[in-house]
C-alpha cells in the first residue's frame, strides 16, 4: 500500500537515457498529503571520462563536468543511496515528466550498475506516477481554479516554469533539479486542492489494472497525452483497435479522424505513415500505442460536460460515426499489427548492427536478466573491486559480463590493473573517437564551435563553454 510520495528530478547530460548521464539528483518525501517528510536529497553525479556531455544541456543547467567531480559521487555509490534510502517500501515515485524522461535514465544508470532497473518502480508496494499527464487532463477536462498558461505563440503550453509563473507558486531556479522538485510538489498541491476528485482518480491510473478495465470495456474514452495537439489542449477520444503485437498494451484510434482514408492502405504504407514526420504532406496515421504501465490519463467518455466538448472541439456525433466505421471494419487492426511489425523489424535490424561492447549500456531492452544471474550480481555488488574480473566471469548474460568490466573502471578506475587500464583506454578511445566527423569528439567540438559564435554570449555562458573545452581536452584519449 503507497504511505508516501518521493518527488524527483534530474540534470542529465544530454536527452538520450542510453548515451548520457545524470549529473544531478534531486528529491524530497511527502506524506499522501502531500506534506513534507524529512530533509530532501540533493546530490551530484560524477561524469565519468568515456562520456562528452552535450554543450547545450550544460548551457541549460549550469552543471559542468568539473563540478561533478569536484562535488559529486560516483554512479555506484549514487544506486546504493537510491536503493537503500530512496526506494523504500509504499513509495510513490513522482515527477513532471517523469516516466518518459527521468525514469528512463534511472533504469539505465541501475541498469550499467548491474542493479535491477525495474524493482524500484513496482516491488513492495512501490509504484510511479507522472505531474505532466496530471496537468494535461486537469487543464483539458477540470480547469477552474487553476490559471493555465500559453507560449509565446498564444498556444496552450504546461511547462513547468510557465505552470509556477502564473499561479504565484515559488520556482526561483527552473532546470535546477531541486528547485524544480519544489515547485513539482507545488503544482500537485494546487491541483490537489482545487480538483481534489480528479487529482484521486488520476492516482489510482498508477495501477495497471485500473487502465486495462477502462480500455478493455470496448467503449471509446477521453485520452490525454504529448502526442495529441496543444490546440485540443492534448486530449482526444479513441478506440481500442487492437491488442499489441508482444505485450498486455493497446493500439488507440483517434476519434476526431475519420478512419475510411486508412482503411484497404497495406501494411507498408500503414508503416510509412506511422514514422510520419512534419516535412511530409501526408495526413498522419492518427494510431498509438497506449502502455498500460505508464500511468495513461485517461476518462470514461461520460467526463465531457458540454463546457468540455466545446473546449476540446469534440463532436460526439462524429466521434460515433468514426467509431462505427472502425467497428465495421476489424481488419483494419490486423494491418496495423503487420505494420508495427514492419516497423519493430527494422528496430531489431538496426540494434543488432551495434551490439557490441560500446553499446551495452543502452541493451537493457534486449531481455530481462534471469534468476541465477540475479543473485550472482548481489554479489558482485557487494564484493571487492579487485574480485570483478572473476565474479564477471560467472554471469550466463553476455551483456552483464561486458557491463562489470566497465562498471570496475568507471566506478573504481584506481583498482584497474595495467591490463585493464590499458583496456579502458582502448575503449575510451573507440567511443569518443570512431566514427570520424560523426564521432562524439567531433560532434562535440563542433557544437562548442557552434555556441561560441553566437552573438550576445554572457559572461556565464562563455565560462561554461570554456569549461566544456578543458574538460573535453583533459579526457581526449591518444590517437
Amino acid at each position: 500500500m503507497a504511505n508516501s510520495f518521493f518527488f524527483y528530478d534530474l540534470e542529465t547530460s544530454g536527452v538520450n537515457p542510453r548515451s548520457s548521464r545524470v549529473m544531478q539528483f534531486a528529491g524530497h518525501r511527502t506524506d499522501m498529503d502531500l506534506q513534507p517528510v524529512g530533509e530532501p536529497y540533493n546530490l551530484l553525479v560524477k561524469l565519468t571520462d568515456d562520456i562528452l556531455p552535450d554543450p547545450d544541456a550544460v548551457l541549460l543547467t549550469g552543471i559542468t563536468p568539473q563540478k561533478t567531480l569536484a562535488e559529486g559521487i560516483s554512479e555506484a555509490e549514487f544506486c546504493k543511496i537510491f536503493i537503500e534510502e530512496v526506494a523504500t517500501s509504499g513509495t510513490v515515485f513522482v515527477g513532471f515528466n517523469s516516466i518518459r524522461f527521468d525514469d528512463e535514465f534511472m533504469r539505465f544508470l541501475l541498469w550499467r550498475n548491474l542493479y535491477d532497473p525495474y524493482e524500484w518502480q513496482w516491488k513492495d508496494s512501490r509504484s510511479r506516477w507522472d505531474m505532466l499527464d496530471v496537468v494535461r487532463m486537469t487543464r483539458a477536462l477540470r480547469p477552474d481554479g487553476i490559471s493555465w498558461p500559453f507560449d509565446s505563440a498564444g498556444r496552450p503550453a504546461n511547462r513547468l516554469e510557465l505552470l509556477t509563473s502564473v499561479n504565484k507558486l515559488d520556482h526561483a531556479n527552473a532546470h535546477d533539479a531541486l528547485s524544480d522538485v519544489r515547485a513539482t510538489v507545488a503544482v500537485a498541491k494546487l491541483i490537489k486542492t482545487k480538483q481534489p476528485k480528479l487529482f484521486d482518480y488520476m492516482l489510482k491510473l498508477r495501477d495497471k489494472k485500473q487502465v486495462e478495465k477502462l480500455a478493455g470495456s470496448g467503449d471509446p474514452f477521453v485520452y490525454s497525452s504529448g502526442k495529441y495537439p496543444s490546440e485540443f489542449e492534448k486530449t482526444t477520444v479513441v478506440s481500442v483497435i487492437s491488442p499489441h503485437a508482444d505485450s498486455k498494451d493497446v493500439l488507440v484510434y483517434d476519434l476526431r479522424h475519420d478512419p475510411a482514408q486508412f482503411i484497404g492502405l497495406a501494411a507498408e504504407k500503414l508503416a510509412e505513415l506511422w514514422k510520419y514526420d512534419r516535412e511530409t504532406k501526408s495526413t498522419p496515421l492518427p494510431v498509438k500505442t497506449m502502455r498500460f504501465n505508464r500511468c495513461p490519463a485517461i476518462a470514461p467518455l461520460g467526463v465531457l460536460d458540454v463546457q468540455a466538448q466545446k473546449r476540446l472541439s469534440i463532436d460526439l456525433e462524429l466521434i460515433k460515426k468514426h467509431r462505427a466505421t472502425l467497428r465495421q471494419n476489424k481488419a483494419f487492426g490486423d494491418s496495423l499489427l503487420e505494420a508495427l511489425e514492419i516497423l519493430n523489424a527494422k528496430r531489431v535490424e538496426q540494434a543488432a548492427m551495434i551490439a557490441d561492447e560500446r553499446t551495452v549500456d543502452e541493451r537493457l531492452y534486449d531481455g530481462f536478466v534471469g534468476d541465477a544471474d540475479r543473485r550472482r550480481l548481489e554479489k558482485i555488488r557487494s564484493g571487492s573491486p579487485d574480485e570483478l574480473p572473476g565474479l564477471g566471469n560467472t554471469l550466463q548474460d553476455e551483456r552483464l559480463q561486458k557491463l562489470v568490466t566497465l562498471y570496475k573502471a568507471r566506478n573504481y578506475p584506481k583498482s584497474l590493473s595495467s591490463e585493464e587500464r590499458a583496456h579502458w583506454e582502448e575503449y575510451r578511445r573507440n567511443a569518443l573517437l570512431d566514427g570520424g566527423e560523426q564521432s562524439r569528439w567531433a560532434q562535440f567540438s563542433k557544437r562548442l564551435i557552434e555556441l561560441g559564435s553566437r552573438p550576445k554570449l554572457t559572461d556565464e555562458q562563455r565560462y561554461l563553454l570554456e569549461e566544456m573545452r578543458l574538460y573535453g581536452e583533459s579526457i581526449l584519449p591518444d590517437f
